[in-house]
């Protein structure tokens, strides 16, 4: 995982919008008819229909989709009472996993109400607002009696994550872990680290699948829960089975499972080898577990490990959990989440596990092959089944428990209807990143002398993806390290072209140079001066295998950028036609643009070899490209010289490549809707296809489009990406920001893997 450094946490929560989540209006606003609509007198009709019947607030209202994440800041992350300000980025971050995993629209609220009666009192006056509500970092025992009574008292979904999420996850774990150890869960002897909320859970939930209390040895910072102890709440009073005579080192004899959720370095080797065959151990403290991953394993080659860590296999994250089992219990508007709506949960993330592994998943973790076993005890938490797979036990099992409101009735529909509200935009970006860490390339920065390019060589470098090579005036890159805190190690290469140190390179490189321009008007001095270009200069380091990549652009014209690279590197075998490729991220997951930056007006020959180029690339960042070729026209509706072509183009497509979904020409509208599409025009290749790329029929109107798409969608955009190139070397987009230089600093190397 990247290094996380304290300032690019604040810069991250600072930047531009404060904070991590906003409002975004559903329905038209841009006349007076609109506003007259959303507001006065418009608004006054749902009113009156609500009025009438209460549940019309879910036809008429966001409350259907809206969780509510509440706290009082008294036991925040590993932070504790910190207050309900301080707690408020946990909040919006919640919040933020909720729409990102499910879709799910977050109000954060923090309480200033540490009097579990205030706060139970506060959060039922505003329950009228929300769909259900996620309580969050509030303190033990206090916790318990606040879930407590706003289930009994409110009739939506109510949980408290730090409690069952964490129960929920690690049930599954643990039922696939002795599934792989032959063990039967009602026979294995189980010590529990810690009794705060999460633990106390996680124990109810091991009894409600069949682990016996009297087979639960739960330690507090006192010691062993046991009958004599008097200073039990009722919560910790279930698990009081046993006498006091048992220290915590003892416990560990001949014990199948230990669980831990208190802190770092409580367990020793010595523990976990005295623990029975195939041990399972759940060590969840965070950020550090009870034992580490390494002293662990280093004991037990038998046992079977879980941590709450991203770095190391079965990762315990509630956002298995949490997203998708608020999904289920709001599309049937379960009237709580139950231990049936709990269960159901448990077993689907436990027999999801067991699944063969979607390609696209595995690749986002850099492994050649993830399946089920003692390293894989559940899912990963990027796998895109979740959401299909959870959220419909949930509901299912609220509908049998008698607590849905609003049943489901078709369940392929419910299924597809989950399925098009996962975007793949993130996933996208994680594939990249993912793809690119597995085998990190050096990277050419040609304007060093930017902040901006220094920040996103920096992150680059932290994320594993690039080493960084920086072109430019060294001592103002130096200056810039020092001023803005840039954390680059020593060995990150800094060279200036025009210093004397640099001559015998400059020469070197402006004789091949001369080699490959000799016969385009081109003498062997100029071409040696030219290597005090930058661009020249780095594209002859990657073109001589000096660097494997080149990043530049930022500062200067996309054509005085583009110019000293395709003098420099050439084209790809069997490639005539370099092509500009745009990636916009957008709420119907990727979109890839052709050509946007290169040819002015391409003939039908060309734009089917830029479209067959593209495509190349598409299925190389695992997407299936499924391509319209725009125009004016449909299908021969509006005959003239642009249409015509990109209906020559095709045809040329077809019989090339018969395999490639691609079809036109076609507007833009009709390739954009499949459903129009398929009403118009049910012949079409892309008739019931989602349509993720789009060709242009010249440079005018595919650069006018991207640009458009981006400032009025505000997409991140990826590119341009030079497409044909015999060498990986990108020219970014004028006045890119940080994120943007940085993943084109990805493509470049994974342009740089292929090639």
């Amino acid at each position: 995982m990247a290094k996380i450094r304290k300032q690019d946490a604040l810069d991250y929560h600072s930047s531009g919008k404060p904070g991590k989540i906003e409002v975004v209006p559903t329905k038209p606003y841009a006349s007076q008819r609109d506003l007259s609509l959303a507001y006065s007198p418009g608004v006054a009709e749902p009113c009156l229909k609500i009025a009438e019947n209460k549940d019309d607030v879910y036809k008429y209202t966001a409350k259907a989709n809206l969780v509510a994440v509440i706290s009082n800041g008294t036991a925040v992350l590993g932070l504790g009472d910190i207050g309900p300000e301080a707690s408020k980025p946990v909040m919006e971050g919640k919040g933020l996993l909720f729409k990102i995993f499910a879709d799910i629209d977050v109000f954060d609220i923090e309480l200033d109400a540490k009097d579990p009666e205030l706060f139970i009192q506060t959060v039922k006056a505003m329950a009228p607002t929300f769909g259900g509500i996620n309580l969050e970092d509030i303190k033990a025992p206090e916790a318990f009696e606040i879930e407590r009574r706003l289930k009994e008292e409110l009739d939506i979904p109510i949980m408290h994550d730090d409690q069952h999420g964490t129960a929920i996850i690690s049930s599954a774990a643990l039922l696939n872990a002795l599934e792989l150890a032959n063990k039967k869960i009602d026979e294995v002897k189980i010590v529990v680290s810690g009794a705060g909320p999460s633990a106390l859970a996680c124990a109810k939930l091991y009894n409600a699948i069949g682990a016996k209390l009297e087979n639960i040895f739960m330690y507090d910072s006192k010691g062993l829960i046991c009958q004599s102890r008097k200073d039990l709440d009722p919560m910790k009073q279930l698990f009081a089975n046993h006498t006091c005579d048992l220290s915590f080192e003892d416990a560990f004899n001949n014990a199948d499972v230990f669980l831990g959720l208190s802190r770092a370095g409580l367990v020793s080797k010595e523990m976990i080898a005295a623990m029975a065959n195939d041990p399972i151990v759940f060590a969840l403290a965070n950020p550090e577990p009870e034992i580490s991953y390494k002293d662990a394993t280093s004991v037990r080659k038998d046992i079977i490990l879980a941590t709450g860590r991203s770095d190391h296999p079965n990762q315990v994250n509630n956002v298995l959990g949490f997203p998708y089992i608020f999904r289920g219990a709001l599309d049937v508007r379960a009237t709580s989440i139950n231990e049936e709506m709990k269960l159901a949960a448990v077993k689907a993330i436990a027999s999801l596990a067991k699944e063969t592994i979607p390609e696209e998943v595995i690749a986002a973790y850099g492994e050649k092959n993830i399946s089920f076993g003692r390293e894989q005890l559940i899912p990963k938490p990027l796998d895109p089944r979740l959401i299909y797979y959870v959220a419909p036990a949930v509901a299912k099992a609220a509908m049998d428990s008698g607590v849905a409101k609003n049943p489901i009735l078709d369940w392929e529909e419910y299924e597809n209807q989950l399925k098009s509200r996962l975007g793949l935009n993130n996933k996208l970006v994680r594939n990249i990143t993912s793809k690119a860490q597995r085998n990190p390339k050096t990277v050419v920065f040609a304007e060093a002398d930017n902040v901006k390019i220094l920040k996103a060589a920096q992150l680059a470098y932290d994320e594993g993806v690039a080493i960084p090579i920086l072109l430019g005036k060294k001592t103002k890159i130096l200056k810039l390290i020092e001023e803005y805190a840039i954390e680059l190690p020593e060995e990150v290469a800094i060279i200036d072209p025009k210093l004397e140190e640099e001559e015998r390179r400059r020469i070197s490189y402006g004789k091949a140079f001369f080699e490959k321009r000799k016969r385009k008007g081109i003498t062997e001095f100029e071409a040696i001066q030219l290597m005090r270009e930058r661009n020249y200069f780095g594209s002859m380091m990657v073109d001589l295998g000096d660097a494997d990549a080149m990043i530049t652009g930022l500062t200067r014209s996309y054509r005085s950028s583009v110019r000293p690279i395709i003098q420099t590197i050439g084209l790809e075998k069997e490639v005539n036609t370099v092509s500009g490729l745009y990636i916009l991220n957008t709420k119907r997951g990727p979109m890839f643009l052709a050509d946007t930056t290169i040819n002015l007006n391409p003939t039908a020959e060309q734009i089917a070899e830029i479209t067959n180029n593209v495509a190349k690339i598409i299925r190389k960042l695992q997407v299936i490209p499924k391509i319209a070729l725009l125009s004016y026209s449909n299908f021969g509706s509006s005959p003239g010289p642009d249409s015509e072509k990109m209906g020559k183009a095709v045809r040329i497509l077809h019989e090339k490549y018969p395999t490639l979904i691609v079809d036109g020409e076609v507007q833009a509208n009709f390739a954009l809707d499949s459903d129009l599409m398929n009403e118009k025009f049910s012949f079409s290749h892309l008739a019931n296809k989602q349509v993720n790329t789009l060709i242009f029929p010249n440079l005018s109107s595919g650069n006018i489009s991207y640009k458009l798409l981006q400032q009025m969608t505000d997409s991140d955009a990826i590119g341009p990406i030079l497409v044909g190139l015999k060498k990986s070397i990108h020219v970014l987009q004028l006045g890119s920001t940080v994120r943007e230089i940085t993943n084109m600093v990805k493509i470049a190397v994974i342009d740089a893997q292929n090639k």
